[in-house]
C-alpha cells in the first residue's frame, strides 16, 4: 500500500530499475558469495495480478489517478475477468479517469456485467470519456433497472449514499447520459409516452435540466410544481436556462419563499431574471430591501431585478447604492449598468469610491461591459487603487474594451511584484496579442520562477503559446521540468497543442513534491488509518464539524489537517459564497487566487457531491493546495472532477448562513486521541 501511494503521488506506473553492476572477478583462492536476489521494483500494472483483492482494487485506482494510457489494457482485462465486483467496478472507474477512448469497447461490455455497480461505474466512465456513441447502451441499462422498479424504490429528495446497487447504477447512468449528451436515451428511460417523468427523483430532474434540450420542458414544468426541494430546484433552473416563458407563472410565486427555503427561492429569482419576467419586479424589490433577509439573498434579488428590466427597477436600485452590505452594493452596481448603461457613468460620478476593495473590483468588471469612450478614463484612474486585489479586474476590463493604451499598460504590469497582477497581465496580453510581446512573456515566465505559486508562470506560457510554436516551444520544453507539477501539466498540454507528436508524458515525470515536510508514504495514518479524524471549523456563524475521508483521500485530508494545526486558516475569509451551490475558503489573499505556496495531487474518488460534501478547489487538475469548498446541495457535475476529502456531519445550518467575508476563527482537529488548536 505504501508503494502504491508513492507511485500514485509521483504520477508514475513503476519505479525506475537501477542497473545491477556485475561483481568484480574473484581471486581463485576467494570463496564466491552469491548475491541476494533483488526485490522486485514496485509496478502498479503488476499489482493488478496481486492475490489480494484489496491490493488489486487500490492499484486500479492509483492507475486511474496516474492517468497514463499505458494502463488501459491491464485495466480493461481486470474489468472483464476479475472475480470480485469491487475490483471490476474500480477498474471501470479508473478507465474513466484516464479518459482514453481505447477503453470504450471494454466499458460498453461491462454495461452488461452481472453486478449492477459495475454497470453503473462503466456508464460513469463512458460519460467521463465523453463517448456519445454509448448513449443508447447506457439508456438501455437504465431502462432495464427502471422496468424492475428501481426508480420508485426511493424518495424524490433522498440523499442517502450509497443506495442499493441497482439504484446506484441508475444514478450513475443518468449522470453519464448528461456527459454524453444522450437526451433521446434519457427520455426513453425516464419519460412516458406523453413526455412526462415516470418519477420525481432528483437525479432525473438534474439530468433533464443539465442536458438543455427544449423537449424536456413539459417534464421540467411538472417537476417544478412538485412539493420537493432538490427535484424542484433543478427543474426551475432548467426552465430558466431553456427560456420557457410559460414558467413565469410557476416561479414568480416562489420568490417570496427565499428566506425560508433558499434553494427554491434562489432558483426562482434566477429564473425570473433569465426570463426577464418584469412582473417579478415588485417581489424582487421587496426582498432586496428586507432588513431581516441575508445579504446573499438580497444580492440575488438585486441581480434578478436588474435582469428583469422592470420599468421602475432603476429607481428602486438607486436607493440601495449606499446599502451597508458590500455584497448588495456590488450587485446594485452591476444591475444599474445593465439597466441603464447610457446613464451609468453619470450615476457613478455622484458616488464616492467604495470603502471595500471587492466592491471596487466589481465596479471595474462592470466598466468592462460599457462602451470604450465611457469606460476607459474611469478604469485608468482605478489603476492606482491602494488594494492590489482590484488591479486584475481593471486590467481585464481595459482589455475587454480594447482601451487605446491597454497593451502598454499590460506590458508594464507584466513586471509587477504581485504575482496575480502579473498573471492577469499575461492572460490579457494573450487576448490582445500585440506584436513583439513574445520576449516580454518569456521574461515573465523566467521572472515568475521566484514565485511560490504557479499562476503567473502558467499565464505567461499560455499567452506565449498563442504566438505559435517557433516563439513558444523552447520555453515550454524548459517548463516541462518546472518546480511545480501543476505547471508541468499545463506546459505539456500547451506543447501538445502546438505539436501533437511531442512526447511529454515521460518528460514531466516523476512529479516533484513541494509540500513542506510531507509524511512518509508508509505512515500508518495514510495507508492504514485506525480512526476517521474530525475537524471543527469555528466561524463567525458557528461551528462546522467535518468527518475527514482519510481512506478515499489520505494525502488531501492530511494536508488539510496539517495546515489547520499550523493555524493557516485562522482569520481567513469565506471569499466565495454562491447560494444553492458552494461556500469556499482557504485563500489567505481573499480574492480566490491565494494558497499555501505549493500544490498537491488530486485524489479523485467515488464519493458523490451531495449536500455537505467537502471538496478541494482547483484551477486545473492537480492544482489543489488550501482552498476548499462545501456544497449546499447535490452537484453531480463535480463528481470525479474534484477531490472529495470530507463531509459535514454537524453544522450544515451554519454553512447555510455563511456569507461572503465571514471569517474562520480557528480549525480544531480531533485525531481520535485529542483535539489540537
Amino acid at each position: 500500500m505504501s508503494s502504491i501511494l508513492r507511485l500514485e503521488d509521483r504520477r508514475i506506473l513503476r519505479e525506475a530499475t537501477a542497473p545491477v553492476e556485475a561483481p568484480a572477478p574473484a581471486a581463485s583462492a576467494e570463496r564466491v558469495v552469491p548475491l541476494p536476489f533483488p526485490p522486485p521494483q514496485p509496478d502498479l500494472l503488476k499489482l493488478l495480478d496481486d492475490p489480494e483483492a484489496r491490493v488489486r482494487r487500490r492499484a486500479a485506482l492509483a492507475l486511474g489517478r496516474v492517468g497514463l494510457p499505458e494502463a488501459v489494457t491491464g485495466l480493461s482485462q481486470l474489468l472483464a475477468t476479475d472475480p470480485e465486483a469491487e475490483v471490476r467496478q474500480m477498474a471501470a472507474f479508473a478507465l474513466g479517469l484516464i479518459g482514453d477512448r481505447t477503453a470504450v469497447d471494454a466499458l460498453r461490455s461491462a454495461l452488461a456485467d452481472m453486478s449492477p455497480i459495475v454497470q453503473g461505474r462503466a456508464a460513469e466512465a463512458l460519460g467521463l470519456i465523453g463517448d456519445e456513441g454509448s448513449a443508447t447502451a447506457i439508456g438501455e441499462m437504465i431502462a432495464a433497472h427502471a422496468r424492475a422498479g428501481v426508480l420508485t424504490s426511493n424518495g424524490p429528495d433522498d440523499l442517502t449514499y450509497p443506495l442499493t446497487p441497482p439504484v446506484e447504477a441508475t444514478r450513475l447512468g443518468l449522470y453519464a447520459l448528461v456527459r454524453v449528451k444522450g437526451y433521446d436515451a434519457l427520455a426513453r428511460a425516464v419519460l412516458d409516452d406523453k413526455g412526462q417523468p415516470l418519477v420525481r427523483w432528483w437525479p432525473v430532474a438534474y439530468a433533464l435540466q443539465r442536458l438543455g434540450d427544449k423537449r424536456a420542458i413539459p417534464a421540467l414544468r411538472t417537476l417544478a410544481e412538485t412539493e420537493t426541494t432538490y427535484t424542484r430546484a433543478f427543474a426551475i433552473q432548467g426552465l430558466g436556462e431553456l427560456g420557457d416563458q410559460n414558467a413565469t407563472a410557476i416561479v414568480i410565486p416562489l420568490i417570496s419563499s427565499a428566506p425560508s427555503n433558499p434553494m427554491i427561492g434562489v432558483e426562482a429569482m434566477r429564473t425570473a431574471g433569465r426570463l426577464r419576467a418584469s412582473k417579478a419586479g415588485p417581489l424582487l424589490a421587496q426582498l432586496a430591501f428586507r432588513a431581516d433577509v441575508s445579504p446573499m439573498l438580497r444580492a440575488e434579488a438585486v441581480q434578478a431585478l436588474g435582469a428583469t428590466g422592470a420599468g421602475d427597477a432603476q429607481e428602486a436600485l438607486l436607493d440601495l447604492v449606499s446599502d451597508k452590505s458590500p455584497l448588495v452594493r456590488a450587485a446594485v452596481i452591476a444591475a444599474l449598468a445593465r439597466l441603464e448603461p447610457d446613464t451609468f457613468i453619470t450615476v457613478l460620478s455622484s458616488l464616492e469610491p467604495d470603502s471595500q476593495w471587492n466592491v471596487r473590483a466589481a465596479l471595474a468588471t462592470v466598466l468592462g461591459t460599457l462602451p470604450r469612450d465611457a469606460a476607459a478614463r474611469p478604469l485608468e484612474a482605478m489603476l492606482s487603487d491602494s488594494d492590489l486585489r482590484v488591479i486584475p479586474a481593471v486590467l481585464s476590463s481595459l482589455t475587454k474594451i480594447r482601451a487605446p493604451n491597454a497593451e502598454s499598460i499590460l506590458l508594464e504590469r507584466l513586471k509587477h511584484d504581485d504575482a496575480v497582477v502579473r498573471m492577469t497581465a499575461a492572460t490579457n496580453l494573450g487576448e490582445l496579442m500585440p506584436a513583439g510581446a513574445e520576449e516580454a512573456l518569456i521574461a515573465a515566465y523566467k521572472f515568475g520562477q521566484r514565485d511560490a505559486s504557479y499562476g503567473a508562470r502558467a499565464a505567461a506560457l499560455a499567452a506565449l503559446s498563442k504566438y505559435g510554436a517557433p516563439a513558444a516551444t523552447d520555453t515550454l520544453k524548459a517548463a516541462l521540468m518546472d518546480k511545480d507539477w501543476a505547471l508541468r501539466i499545463r506546459a505539456a498540454e500547451l506543447l501538445k497543442s502546438l505539436d501533437p507528436s511531442a512526447e511529454v508524458a515521460d518528460a514531466i515525470r516523476p512529479a516533484p513534491n513541494q509540500r513542506p515536510a510531507p509524511p512518509p508514504y508508509d505512515d500508518q495514518r495514510l495507508i492504514a488509518p485506525t480512526v476517521s479524524p474530525h475537524v471543527y471549523i469555528d466561524t463567525d456563524k458557528g461551528a462546522i464539524e467535518i468527518e475527514m475521508k482519510v481512506i478515499d483521500a489520505p494525502q488531501t485530508a492530511d494536508n488539510f489537517m496539517t495546515l489547520a494545526r499550523k493555524g493557516f486558516f485562522e482569520g481567513v475569509a469565506f471569499h466565495r459564497v454562491v447560494p444553492n451551490f458552494v461556500v469556499q475558503a482557504g485563500d489567505p489573499r481573499g480574492d480566490g487566487e491565494g494558497g499555501p505556496g505549493y500544490t498537491i495531487r488530486d485524489e479523485i474518488n467515488q464519493e458523490p457531491y451531495l449536500r455537505g460534501t467537502v471538496g478541494m478547489a482547483l484551477d486545473w487538475r492537480d492544482t489543489g493546495g488550501s482552498q476548499f469548498f462545501i456544497t449546499h446541495s447535490p452537484h453531480p457535475h463535480l463528481d470525479a472532477r474534484y477531490t472529495v476529502f470530507g463531509h459535514v456531519v454537524s453544522g450544515m445550518d451554519v454553512v447555510d448562513h455563511l456569507e461572503q467575508g465571514d471569517l474562520i476563527r480557528r480549525v480544531r482537529v480531533w485525531d481520535g486521541v485529542q483535539a489540537t488548536r
